[in-house]
C-alpha cells in the first residue's frame, strides 16, 4: 500500500509500516499545501493518507474521496510508537474511501 504521511505526523512512524511504501507531504514537495489540495493530489498516487489533523473531517467533504484516510488522535511520537500494533492492524484493514479516527493512548 502507498501511504502519504501528513506534515503533522512524525516521520519515524514509517519504521513500523515496513510492509508499505511511505513518504511524507514534505518529501513530495507538498509542504504547506491546504488540506483540500493535499488530499486531491494524494488521491492520484496514494492508497492511504495518515494525519493527526483533528479538523480535517470538519473542513473537508470526505464522503466522495477514493483515498482511505486515517486520523490519529495524537502526533506525539512516543504514544504513536507505543500504539504501533494497533496502527498496523488498522492500516491493514482500511478500505478505499474509508475514514477512520484512531485514538492513540
Amino acid at each position: 500500500m502507498k501511504i502519504l504521511l501528513d506534515e503533522c505526523v512524525p516521520w519515524p512512524m514509517h519504521k513500523f509500516l515496513t510492509d508499505h511504501l511511505c513518504t511524507t507531504a514534505q518529501k513530495r514537495g507538498w509542504g504547506g499545501i491546504t488540506n483540500g489540495d493535499l488530499i486531491r493530489r494524494a488521491e492520484e498516487e496514494f492508497d492511504l493518507f495518515i494525519t493527526s489533523d483533528q479538523n480535517l473531517r470538519y473542513q473537508q467533504n470526505l464522503a466522495s474521496r477514493q483515498i482511505a484516510i486515517l486520523e490519529l488522535g495524537t502526533n506525539d511520537l512516543r504514544r504513536i510508537m507505543a500504539a504501533a500494533a494497533s496502527i498496523q492492524q488498522t492500516v491493514a484493514n482500511m478500505k478505499s474511501g474509508e475514514f477512520l479516527r484512531l485514538e492513540v493512548d
